[in-house]
């Protein structure tokens, strides 16, 4: 798996945590499934953004030119 794939996994396994926690504490009532929904993806969306944007090695290519 590329690095990028397993960045997502991860910042997936990390929302999930919080929204465990979150539920566990009780504030996930008082938000609304609305709103949670709606910020999961928000997050989701960041996740897949920074994935993206540090997928692959950024380098220069030099050419010879005769």
């Amino acid at each position: 798996m590329k690095w990028a794939g397993m960045f997502l996994v991860g910042f997936v396994i990390l929302v999930g945590g919080l929204l465990a926690a979150l539920w566990k504490l009780g504030i996930l009532e008082s938000i609304g499934t609305t709103w949670t929904v709606i910020g999961v993806v928000i997050l989701i969306g960041i996740g897949i953004m920074f994935s993206v944007a540090n997928s692959g090695s950024k380098g220069n290519i030099q050419i010879d030119r005769k």
